[in-house]
């Protein structure tokens, strides 16, 4: 199994990561500091074709396969742990939806933008009491009209409700939206829709967290009041939205590792150059053997996520059942993650837990990693399942 980087493949990688140390390096600190969404920044992704990586370039994307579009959110994420979020939300959820369960029409409209970067997309599915448990969600899609009255498909659908830790959610133009058109159904009664803040009266946002890191990713809660939707809008036909939702979130998984191991080899590149700086007893410490084996798991931990981020990539590609390695590459990624991060922090001792170094905010990005698009019980319990299936 040969997951060796084609040509093109690294000078895609190479060109983010030219971009990602020019412009995005310099501003990092800034976006940690500010928590604003850093619109100037993702214009300029949108004119290096970066918010639309794997869609077909028909469709207004880079037609990218899922070897170079992590490779390429290793090194955004390896600038800023937020935009790294920006991205996959954007791309691997909102754009991945409309893509694999859109219309020809659908398409056009709404993934087309969004895929050029003109527009941004959001994935609305947690809510304040259904995080994990998707099917316990409480926001409803009534349908009005047509089937309602029992003469075919409804005209539209009235959502009521609200979703909670919406990445984009507040600076979305597209926000897919999962609702219940059978609450009676448990899962097998949700589906999906698009959904527009500017034009659909009754979308408010509520707010954004404060997070203790991701910033500048604003993470949204989102209120519908009566927010009716043309029938149009709804992705594939009622009560497929709960199987859609765990098609994409499975191949979100593959870029959540990527955005996990650029994080570490951010904390990585830091440690080893103040390693090579720092001295202490008249030698550098990158001469103590603690700090040397220190370096060396660190590096270890890092190509091991990045195999099997890409043994998941590769199944993913082949057309192959990858449930088990996704779950298992954003699993062991986000973990090591935090572990490499937290090493870091002690490579650079007290200096370390102080924002003049930047590897605090990097273990506070790499957090998020272990919660979100599957928390690393909810992994633990994916792989059990298929490895005992």
């Amino acid at each position: 199994m040969d997951f060796a980087l084609t040509q093109e493949q690294r000078q895609i990688r190479d060109m983010v990561a030219e971009f990602v140390d020019e412009e995005v390096v310099p501003r990092a600190a800034e976006i940690d500091e500010t928590d604003e969404f850093p619109a100037d920044l993702v214009d300029q992704m949108a004119e290096l074709g970066l918010m639309g990586m794997p869609i077909p370039e028909e469709y207004g994307g880079a037609g990218l396969d899922y070897h170079a579009y992590p490779e390429a959110l290793v090194e955004i994420s390896r600038g800023s742990g937020g935009l790294g979020t920006i991205v996959a939300a954007h791309v691997s959820l909102a754009c991945n939806m409309v893509y694999e369960f859109g219309t020809e029409p659908q398409r056009e409209q709404y993934l087309v933008p969004m895929a050029e970067g003109d527009e941004i997309g959001a994935f609305a599915l947690s809510e304040p009491g259904a995080g994990s448990d998707v099917p316990a969600m409480e926001t409803t899609a009534e349908p009005v009209g047509g089937d309602a009255e029992g003469t075919g498909e409804p005209d539209s659908y009235v959502i009521d409700g609200g979703k909670l830790w919406i990445s984009n959610g507040s600076v979305a133009d597209t926000v897919v939206v999962f609702a219940k058109t059978d609450p009676e159904a448990g899962g097998k009664g949700i589906s999906s829709f698009v959904v527009r803040p500017d034009e659909d009266d009754g979308f408010h946002v509520e707010g954004t967290e404060h997070k203790l890191g991701d910033r500048g990713c604003p993470t949204a809660e989102l209120r519908f009041d009566e927010m009716e939707v043309p029938a149009d809008r709804r992705l594939g036909e009622e009560g497929e939205g709960f199987v859609q939702a765990l098609k994409t979130l499975n191949g979100g998984r593959i870029t959540i590792a990527a955005r996990s191991i650029g994080l570490a080899q951010a904390a990585l590149d830091d440690a080893l150059a103040y390693a090579r700086d720092r001295e202490q007893f008249d030698q550098p410490i990158s001469e103590f053997q603690a700090i040397q084996h220190k370096l060396a798991d660190m590096d270890t931990k890092i190509r091991a996520a990045r195999y099997l981020m890409h043994a998941a990539a590769d199944r993913k590609m082949r057309g192959e059942r990858y449930v088990k390695e996704a779950a298992q590459a954003k699993l062991y990624a986000s973990e090591m993650a935090r572990e490499v991060c937290n090493e870091a922090i002690q490579i650079h001792g007290g200096y370390g837990y102080t924002r003049d170094f930047a590897v605090e905010r990097y273990y506070r990005d790499a957090k998020l990693s272990e919660i979100y698009e599957g928390t690393s019980e909810v992994l633990r319990n994916t792989i059990a399942d298929q490895l005992l299936d």
